[in-house]
């Protein structure tokens, strides 16, 4: 099967309402406010990536790297448009802002996730295996500590790259 054209591009402000758009079909994440995505697209766009397909958003990776832990990319946020799931969107994304300059001195990649989303959890331990990455997990912002038994407990995953695999990621 023939992938289709896909533009991966750094995100601008002007894309801050179509990315807003995106997560809002891409259930079930969390929907921030339009105004964050503003912020992401703004503050944030040399550590984010916007994927079309003919101008239309299709997918859309939101992160940082830690003011603490500055060899640290965070991921925030993973969103493919349901009409492109299937293609490998999340891992090559991912892939992509590792392979930034930006990223140069990252040797780990984290996210959080809760234990009920099996597809954030497929995802990482797929590019985990795919970048020769080790992955490990431990609960870290708790229901009932930080959420006031509001939202499940939300796991930090750690990917530890060695250097020559980070590249080949």
């Amino acid at each position: 099967m023939k992938q289709p054209k896909l533009t991966f591009r750094k995100p601008s402000a002007e894309d801050g309402s179509e990315i807003w758009s995106l997560i809002s079909r891409c259930k079930p994440l969390d929907e921030n406010s339009m105004y964050c995505n503003l912020l992401q697209c703004d503050h944030f766009r040399d550590t984010c990536v916007l994927v079309e397909k003919d101008g239309a958003p299709m997918g859309w990776v939101s992160g940082y790297i830690t003011p603490s832990a500055p060899d640290t990319f965070f991921v925030w946020q993973v969103a493919v448009a349901p009409e492109a799931r299937g293609l490998g969107l999340g891992k090559r994304m991912l892939s992509h802002l590792l392979d930034r300059p930006e990223a140069a001195q990252c040797t780990r990649l984290q996210t959080t996730i809760t234990k009920s989303n099996e597809a954030s959890w497929g995802l990482f331990r797929s590019f985990a295996r795919s970048a020769g990455g080790e992955l490990t997990s431990k609960a870290h912002f708790t229901e009932d500590d930080h959420f006031d038994g509001h939202a499940a407990t939300e796991h930090m995953v750690t990917i530890t790259f060695e250097e020559e695999a980070k590249v080949a990621a």
